[in-house]
């Protein structure tokens, strides 16, 4: 008995939450830096993959070979040694004030660690969207040209406003992807929500519960959305099927 009482309310026990009334708003504050962090990246990502995409799809070798070689660099690199080059490297030489905003997000750190999101984040959303084009049956392009519109106008127009229905789910997925894919920005102090645990463990010396903490919060996030998704999903073969 003594030791299941160890194992759940010790100091290394999964529901030793003691810590919580006096560190629990550092648990609140990173999940606010998380979902921004995570949020944004995409957010930010978005247009320099619409071009990435564009990019692959043109009939220029040079111009495919370069989009390819960003795509590939990044999706075969890990993220924690991009991360390590633009804030040791980039950031080193772009000086980013030390500015603290809503009293806990020093932009110093902030705006490499989103920076570094993004950059990764528009190889995957790049494909994405490429992906999204390619699935939009040629035939509406010639439509589009066949009325005199340019290739630019039928891209945008046409083709781009069907493609959009069609990354939707997977650019969620992508979200989802980040908001896990952001705890690695704890590795240079940015106060997400894996930083809070570890501070919170190390202060405390109440190992697993912090953890286990931001696991829940992780899950609460990341749950819900993932139904979400499910459901529009279901809603979007619906209407498939009527037509």
């Amino acid at each position: 008995m003594e030791e299941l009482w160890n194992f759940l309310f010790g100091k290394a026990g999964f529901l030793n939450f003691d810590f919580l009334p006096k560190y629990g708003v550092y648990f609140i504050q990173g999940l606010e830096y998380t979902l921004m962090l995570s949020v944004g990246s995409v957010l930010l990502a978005i247009i320099p993959a619409l071009l990435l995409a564009l990019m692959r799809l043109s009939r220029h070798i040079v111009v495919r070979g370069i989009a390819g070689a960003y795509i590939a660099v990044f999706r075969s690199t890990p993220l924690l040694v991009q991360l390590a080059i633009i804030y040791f490297g980039v950031f080193y030489f772009i000086k980013v004030p030390s500015i603290y905003i809503f009293g806990f997000i020093n932009l110093s750190h902030f705006i490499p660690g989103i920076v570094a999101l993004a950059l990764n984040s528009a190889a995957y959303v790049a494909e994405i969207i490429r992906g999204g084009i390619l699935a939009v049956d040629y035939g509406q392009t010639e439509a589009a040209r066949s009325l005199g519109l340019s290739s630019w106008q039928a891209m945008r127009l046409v083709v781009l406003p069907q493609a959009i229905k069609n990354m939707l789910p997977a650019l969620a997925n992508e979200m989802i992807t980040m908001v896990k894919e952001s705890s690695i920005c704890s590795v240079y102090g940015m106060m997400e929500l894996m930083w809070a645990a570890k501070t919170v463990s190390g202060t405390t010396f109440i190992s697993v519960g912090p953890l286990v903490l931001v696991a829940f919060m992780y899950f609460c996030i990341n749950f819900p959305a993932s139904k979400a998704i499910e459901a529009l999903e279901r809603r979007m073969r619906r209407g498939d099927r009527k037509r």
